[in-house]
């Protein structure tokens, strides 16, 4: 296991010295361009690399390097291919860079950086696009993670890409700028953060396009989030982006093309004739990894203590008639009963007690198995499933992961 961001080959850090972050938004789809700068500090030139995860959601469609007055920009080949070249370059005294998809995780990606000369700095640039999740209040929100966090491996695994993720130290260094720009076809109303912000600043009169950043000197210890608030939230809307001007005419990014959002809002009366139908699984992750703080905060909550508070609350909401059953997985899995049971008071009041004395104390990380357990049940008649998973997300082998639940997303719905 590796240090997060750009390391030498004895695994010490090349110091970053800040990240600049700007983000554009249109509508329901954020594009984030990413510069983090760095140092070589040494006396002699490294090797360096660099491993970082991706949002899950997200596409990466741009990456570049540059080193002085050069820079790479990257392009898509064959795997081998790509190392064999990076390979003769640096064997040539050249300056390369070779980024690579984890096998195991398509989240994570490792840079290898190759020959940085001493005393100069590195600029990476990394461009990904991501669709803004949709809130209880109708906000859309933004999440740039403060953190690269540690993937946990299964014993009977080999180690790839993603086991090299490692936390960010608790005294951050650097700082974060961020400058986000906003448009929608329907008004600006608001944006929330928990982290200071400048004054948002609207750029025409129908508020439909707007600039922010956070406040400077801002250190990046948790992360960011942001929170856009549109009028009319379930109207449809269009936007429609042209074609790149040096794109071949006919291509696909040569044509302009249209982006349709639609947010629907269904009646009361037919949400409250449903209301007291469905099975509510919940799946708790108490691995060690969720004994560590939410962030580097002063009386930070731990993970497994801000999922329990969640599931009480949710647990204590589910509506009379319904059935539910609680998993619990870290290295292994179990479960408070058999099989769902009736929501009543006698079987809540037996679930809260036995969620108030849940601790991370369960070991690994394992979350395939319990999934293959849950989906292999039978779904209860007129009760469709919904899951609900609590985990820090440390996992390396997410593409099995998310294979399983795409195979039975006709049958599950998971939050």
């Amino acid at each position: 296991m590796v240090n997060c961001g750009l390391v030498t080959p004895k695994n010490e850090p090349v110091p970053l010295k800040s990240i600049e972050v700007d983000l554009q938004v249109k509508g329901h789809v954020a594009t984030v361009s990413s510069t983090l700068h760095y140092v070589n500090e040494e006396e002699n030139p490294l090797e360096a690399v660099f491993v970082f995860p991706m949002p899950a959601e997200a596409a990466l469609c741009h990456f570049s390097a540059k080193i002085a007055d050069q820079e790479i920009v990257a392009k898509v080949q064959e795997k081998e291919k790509a190392r064999e070249e990076y390979d003769d370059a640096i064997a040539s005294g050249d300056q390369a860079f070779l980024l690579e998809e984890s096998d195991e995780s398509a989240d994570v990606f490792r840079l290898s950086v190759g020959s940085l000369p001493p005393r100069q700095s590195a600029a990476v640039t990394f461009i990904y696009v991501t669709e803004l999740s949709v809130q209880a209040d109708h906000a859309l929100r933004f999440c740039l993670p403060a953190v690269l966090n540690p993937r946990y491996s299964p014993p009977a695994t080999t180690s790839g890409i993603a086991s090299e993720v490692t936390s960010t130290p608790a005294g951050v260094p650097y700082t974060l700028s961020l400058t986000a720009h906003v448009t929608s076809p329907n008004p600006i109303t608001k944006v929330e953060s928990k982290c200071p912000l400048e004054p948002l600043t609207f750029l025409n009169a129908d508020h439909t396009n707007a600039k922010l950043s956070l406040c400077a000197g801002h250190m990046f210890d948790r992360d960011v989030e942001l929170f856009l608030y549109y009028q009319n939230p379930h109207q449809p809307t269009a936007i429609v982006e042209a074609g790149e001007l040096t794109a071949q005419p006919g291509s696909l990014m040569g044509d302009p093309v249209v982006m349709l959002s639609l947010y629907p809002e269904f009646p009361e009366a037919l949400m409250s004739s449903v209301s007291s139908c469905g099975e509510f699984l919940f799946v708790m992750d108490r691995s060690g990894s969720m004994q560590c703080p939410m962030h580097n905060g002063k009386d930070a909550q731990t993970r497994i203590e801000s999922a329990r508070d969640t599931l009480l609350l949710l647990l204590k909401s589910l509506p009379l008639g319904c059935y539910f059953n609680i998993y619990s997985f870290g290295s292994h899995y179990d479960s408070f009963f058999p099989k769902s049971v009736e929501y009543t008071q006698e079987t809540m009041d037996q679930a809260v007690k036995r969620v108030k004395e849940m601790d991370a104390n369960m070991g690994g990380t394992e979350i395939l198995q319990p999934l293959q357990h849950i989906y292999s049940q039978q779904c209860i008649p007129n009760h469709p499933r919904q899951l609900f998973m609590f985990t820090d997300g440390e996992v390396w082998n997410n593409k099995d992961i998310l294979a399983l639940v795409r195979n039975n997303s006709d049958s599950h719905r998971h939050v």
